[in-house]
This record gives structure tokens, sequence and C-alpha cells, in this order.
């Protein structure tokens, strides 16, 4: 009998062993974000209406056709007249921007929301820094981008380096999703991400109008993070990483083939973005909330939804993609931070989850100021979340975006303070909401439209004068 004990409370040791090593390693695996900056680029990179109609009327391959379509999808954008573009765009040489251009631009962005982010969190340098990953879809040089940072900041010679590109707009949220995974193998260890696009080479100079989208809504921007999984760094951080969803639907060809870097029948590259891309975001998003929503929303919650479900099919209705998910998110979840992508997302994203325009304001606020800043993006929509002091201790953010080849990635934060930095906002954040989001481009070149113009020769390049 004494040895039949002792067994027992040797397996209940055990037990209670293995229990407390569990809890203690998903104690080191949190995920802490300390601080973050965007890039605030100067006023002589800024795009306004007039400037605007400068570049589109250097393009000689443009007709009357062409700058229509320009004016009706610049116009239904949702982008203000205070975005910007690189310098060698404003400067007329959008069609040979040269390796010290694109150089130029990178060091721009990174190091200026670098030398911000070490500043505003003086306690961690960067030789305390152990993991940097860096995105840039559409820029790897050689050396890489993350040795140009080590090498201007002096790292240390043991840091662990991962350079991203060709993951689009989502990309911030992989490389948060490789510092998660890290965090799970070293303990007490501090990490970068650094997210932003190369626009400068890229501007597109032919007359294809599926590629001639990018056009009107990529813009500069970019964004440094700064996280850790040390639980003694809890206190003084911002957000803490609760769920992450990652989901890929590339063996789709149609989806595979919605966003898509190539060249049109005049050689001239460019992104290619087809009618396809809103239902392959529909697609990847309702394949994600199928896994991420039963980790996020109550029992209760989850059950109704599938009981209604079940007698919906019952009587063969089917539900439709316009109908929403059908679930009421707001129990868990306080705010929604959309990819500021374009405005159909947004308003697509929006109507599927049954959001009011209040939820939905930060992308589109995040969109008209600053436009489509790719893998940044979510972090101006966040900025502003903040700039409005929305975000308090204990509230729920679920960031969603999507990424060329097709890529839909969700994550949730809980906001473990509340905050009030205005950050890349303090300028204009009294200005947003405006009480009118129509860019002018319509009110100065309406008369673009007009029939007459079938009738006579038109020349685009007139505009200019």
């Amino acid at each position: 009998m004494e040895l039949l004990m002792a067994m027992c409370l040797l397996a209940l040791f055990y037990g209670l062993s293995c229990l407390h090593k569990i809890v203690l390693r998903r104690r080191d695996q949190a995920c802490y974000l300390l601080a973050y900056e965007c890039y605030m680029p100067t006023n002589d990179m800024m795009l306004s209406t007039d400037s605007c109609v400068k570049i589109v009327t250097r393009n000689k391959n443009l007709g009357l056709e062409e700058f229509r379509f320009l004016l009706k999808t610049i116009v239904n954008s949702g982008i203000g007249e205070e975005t910007y573009c690189p310098k060698n765009i404003i400067e007329g040489r959008e069609d040979d921007a040269t390796l010290v251009d694109e150089l130029l631009e990178m060091d721009d962005v990174i190091f200026d929301t670098l030398d911000k982010l070490f500043a505003k969190f003086s306690a961690i340098s960067p030789s305390q820094i152990d993991i940097l990953v860096v995105n840039v879809s559409m820029f790897s040089p050689a050396p890489s981008l993350t040795s140009r940072i080590v090498n201007r900041y002096k790292m240390r010679e043991d840091i662990k380096t991962f350079n991203l590109s060709g993951m689009g707009c989502s990309a911030s949220l992989i490389s948060i999703d490789v510092v998660q995974n890290l965090f799970k193998l070293y303990k007490n260890v501090n990490a970068i991400v650094v997210s932003t696009e190369s626009i400068s080479p890229h501007w597109y100079c032919g007359k294809e109008k599926s590629m001639m989208l990018t056009n009107c809504l990529f813009r500069s921007g970019g964004c440094s993070m700064l996280f850790t999984n040390n639980r003694d760094l809890k206190h003084p951080a911002k957000l803490k990483l609760n769920h992450l969803v990652r989901m890929h639907t590339g063996s789709s060809d149609e989806a595979y083939n919605c966003c898509i870097q190539v060249e049109d029948e005049s050689g001239y590259k460019g992104f290619r973005l087809t009618k396809y891309l809103v239902k392959a975001a529909s697609q990847g998003f309702t394949m994600n909330l199928q896994v991420l929503l039963p980790k996020v929303l109550p029992l209760r919650v989850m059950l109704r939804y599938l009981v209604i479900s079940k007698l919906k099919s019952a009587k063969s209705q089917k539900l439709k993609a316009d109908e929403g998910v059908g679930l009421n998110l707001k129990t868990r979840i306080e705010h929604f931070c959309i990819h500021p992508g374009g405005r159909a997302v947004i308003d697509g994203i929006g109507k599927s989850l049954g959001l009011s325009d209040y939820d939905v304001e930060p992308s589109r606020m995040a969109l008209h100021r600053f436009g489509n800043t790719s893998a940044a993006g979510f972090w101006y929509a966040l900025g502003y979340m903040e700039a409005k002091k929305r975000l308090k201790k204990g509230n729920k953010i679920l960031m969603s975006g999507f990424g060329a080849g097709f890529k839909c990635n969700n994550i949730v934060w809980e906001v473990l303070k509340d905050l009030d930095d205005a950050n890349v906002w303090k300028d204009c954040i009294d200005s947003y909401p405006p009480n009118n989001l129509v860019n002018p481009f319509m009110e100065k070149y309406s008369w673009i439209d007009d029939e007459i113009l079938n009738f006579v020769r038109f020349d685009v390049s007139q505009l200019a004068a």
C-alpha cells in the first residue's frame, strides 16, 4: 500500500512538474509590442492634385480614354491630397530610377524610423537587439537591407537577421509571425521589424488599366516596431499578441494571378490587379476567420452561430457572401485595424463583419492621409486609433491584411494600457475625420469627361501647361 501511495505521489508530482513547465514556457513565449514609429515624409514629397496631373501627363502613352480612367480611379480611391511619393518621381525621373534612388529611398524610411524608435524607447539600444526582420517586397539588394541596418547601428555579431521579399501588403504581419516563433526558442530577447516598400523604381509608365491602379494607390511610407518576450518589460509595453493566423490560397491559379508583377505588351513593368482580387480576399478572409474566431469568441456565440448555420443548411439556404460572416465579433473585439489598401477592400471587410463607420474610420483615414503604404499601412491606422485616444487597457484589436500570392493574415492584439500618443498624426489629427473624403481631382478636371472631347483631337500633355 505504501509503495502504491508513493507511486501515486510520484506520478502526481511529475504531472504538476510538467504542468509547471508548460505554464512557464507559455509565459516565456509572450510577444509584447514596446513601441513603433511610422515614417513621415518631407513636404517636398507631397502629392497634391496638381502634382498628380503633372506626373500623369508626363506619360506620353496615355490618351483621352486612359486619362478618364485615371480621373475616376483617383476620385474614387479614398486617397486625399497629402500623400507622398519618392523624390525621383516628383523630379520627373520615374522611368529611369537608379540603384542610388532605391537605396536613398530605403535609407530615408528605415533610418528615420529606427532613429526615432531608439530615441522613443531608450531603455533598449541597438546593441541589445537580438532579432532583426526587414520586409520590402519589391527590392532585395546585396548586401541585404538587414545588413545595411546592422552596419549603420553597429549591432552585435550574433544578431539573427531575416530579409523578406515578395510578401505583399501583409508582410509586416508575416514578419511578426517570424518573431513570435523565434520567441518560442529564445528567452528574454528583443526584436525589431521594419516594414516598407520600394516605390521609386516601380512606377508604371504604360497604359494597361489594370496596371495603372497601383500608381493611384501606392504611396511612400514605412514603420519600425520593437518587440520583446521579456516579462520584465511588460509594464511599459503597448500591446500583447494574443493570436496570429496565416492563410495562403496560392494553390488557386486565379488567386495567385490576381495581384502579380508582370510586363505589359509594350514591355513596361508593373503590378497587375485583376477583378478577382476582391473575391480572393473574401475567400482567404473567410478561411482565416474559421480558424481564428473559435480562439477569440465566447463558446455561446460560436454555438449559436453553428445552430443557425445548420438550420439554414437544412432549408437549403446558403449564406451569400454579402450577408457577412454572421458572427458578432464585437463581443470580444473592440477595434478593427483593416489594411488601408483601397476603399473597396476596407468597405468589403467592414460589410462582411457588420462594422460601423466608426469601426472602419481608422483604415479609411489612414488611406486618405497616407495612401496605401503597403505592409506599413496597419501601423498608420493603429496610430490613428491611438492619436484619437480610443485604445484602452484590456481592449482587443483585430488586425487584418492581404498580400500577393494570395495571402490573408490576421492578428488579435490586447491593449496593455491606455494609449494616447499622437505619433505620426500629431500635426493633423484634430482635422480628422474630414467632412468630405472626395478627392478634388474631379472638381478641377471634371471637364475631361465632356463627351465633346470624343470628337476632337486631344493632347493630354496640354494639361500640364
